[in-house]
């Protein structure tokens, strides 16, 4: 089925006519009608956009005219799109009622340079409201559903693109990613995902959540579709000065590590979190047949200690509120989105949009980021955290100057059933136990699937670099792939 083919098999269908862009959009558009009519529907799209087709015919009028894929590279493709990337002219509501009928008037520079290379976008995909969460159980459109277990979440908070990918509604997906809203997703649904450099991609026309950790990330079935989204992607941004210089052109084409240089590799496996009671003992297993396969291409693995990754939640949960806190006060129902007046003044206005508009894990997360930004909230928390970041980028940055990769498991468990937590904030909050660790230190990193649980759960391994480093873990990601496929 055309459903079943990767982005990157998509691609050469279309350089080899073999297929049209539309003939592609329209069998993943049946795949997702099919679904809304399952009785627990994967509710990953928010909205399929009615104009995909009238592009995708554009996309093949362009490909009958001789237009390359070199000057193209992704012309054609369709690719499904987080609810909180500017797309101009369409809705973009964060899967929150506080910016229902808040509509883009600009598009985002990602969102520019996927259509510049002929991209064809498909609709907007589920989320965690405004990206708070890990289970997508916190959007006002209800939560989505892992393909693999209905029962069961795909991860948050980019939970719908990974879904909509892994159930086969489309070849390619963004999300966004701030402590580990792409990787947990991508592990729990057994896709890639990749959490890029803070910098790579630039942030302009993505709502913010917390400003110095958020990225977009992308979600493909191999290796290779990432290489072929951060190949258009990537790159400076005057419209951000976070952005950052880079070329990743190469990766229109991956090639994969070869044994004489996996054998070179040296890598690094952090014990605080091989040691930690959440560690789910058939994760462990599938890291450890991971490790296995390394160890017998010659790479040399070596357990190493970097005490400060223990303070890594408590960091980066500080950090991230406190800079919610103070994103989400624009959101106040006089400019934009949802707008609850009674009458009585601004004030009341602002109360009873916000009170109204905000879900309860926001509210949550607000009102604790509030607090810790507080006069009255003694010991500078939010400084000592930054004191704290520093000196975890620091450790990290340390062991990546003395080993190629750093490895684990991507979450300490298999996806958790719907419900099971969304009352538990602190369960909820453990399930990026590793990942937020890549955030603060600002690496890039990727979440492989490397197996699954008896029980047929996937389970995701994820290999972190140097900064700048997507091409070396794309090229190892692909050795694996290749040799255990």
């Amino acid at each position: 089925m055309i459903t079943d083919l990767t982005f990157t098999q998509l691609r050469d269908k279309l350089k080899n006519k073999e297929l049209s862009s539309l003939q592609i959009l329209r069998a993943f558009k049946d795949e997702y009608e099919k679904d809304l009519k399952h009785p627990l529907p994967l509710n990953g799209f928010v909205e399929f956009f009615e104009d995909a087709e009238e592009h995708a015919k554009k996309a093949d009028e362009l490909i009958a005219q001789g237009v390359s894929f070199d000057e193209k590279p992704l012309l054609g493709l369709p690719i499904a799109v987080k609810d909180n990337i500017s797309m101009a002219g369409k809705l973009c509501t964060c899967c929150s009622r506080s910016l229902q009928g808040y509509y883009a008037p600009y598009n985002a520079t990602v969102i520019d340079r996927l259509l510049e290379a002929g991209a064809v976008l498909m609709g907007r995909i589920n989320m965690d409201e405004l990206a708070m969460g890990s289970s997508t159980e916190f959007s006002c459109y209800g939560p989505s559903r892992n393909p693999v277990d209905r029962a069961r979440t795909p991860g948050g908070s980019s939970g719908g693109s990974a879904a909509v990918v892994a159930g086969n509604q489309a070849p390619f997906s963004l999300g966004t990613e701030t402590g580990g809203s792409v990787r947990l997703p991508a592990s729990y649904c057994g896709i890639y995902g990749l959490k890029p450099t803070y910098g790579l991609f630039s942030r302009y026309g993505v709502v913010a959540f917390s400003s110095s950790l958020d990225q977009v990330g992308l979600f493909g079935k191999e290796a290779a579709d990432i290489a072929l989204g951060l190949a258009v992607m990537a790159g400076k941004d005057e419209k951000d000065e976070t952005s950052e210089e880079a070329d990743f052109s190469s990766l229109l084409k991956l090639s994969a590590y070869s044994k004489e240089e996996i054998a070179s590799l040296k890598i690094a496996i952090p014990k605080e979190f091989l040691n930690t009671q959440g560690l789910d003992q058939e994760v462990k297993q599938v890291f450890d047949e991971l490790c296995a396969w390394l160890t017998k291409n010659g790479a040399k693995l070596e357990e190493v200690s970097i005490p400060v990754l223990e303070a890594s939640i408590p960091t980066y949960y500080t950090l991230a509120i406190s800079e919610a806190a103070s994103n989400l006060s624009r959101i106040d129902g006089i400019r934009f989105g949802l707008r609850k007046d009674t009458g009585k003044g601004n004030d009341e206005l602002y109360i009873q949009t916000r009170s109204e508009g905000f879900g309860p894990e926001v509210k949550r997360r607000i009102i604790t980021g509030n607090y810790v930004l507080s006069k009255e909230f003694s010991g500078d928390c939010y400084e000592k955290s930054l004191n704290v970041r520093a000196k975890i980028a620091q450790g990290v940055n340390e062991v990546l100057q003395k080993y190629d990769f750093i490895i684990c498991p991507t979450a300490p468990a298999p996806a958790f059933k719907l419900n099971e937590k969304v009352d538990d904030p602190i369960a909820m909050y453990l399930s990026d136990l590793f990942t937020t660790f890549v955030n603060l230190a600002r690496i890039p990193s990727l979440s492989v699937p490397a197996g699954k649980t008896k029980a047929g759960l996937p389970v995701g391994i994820q290999f972190c670099g140097k900064k700048f480093s997507e091409d070396r873990i794309l090229k190892l990601a692909k050795a694996w792939e290749e040799q255990n496929a």
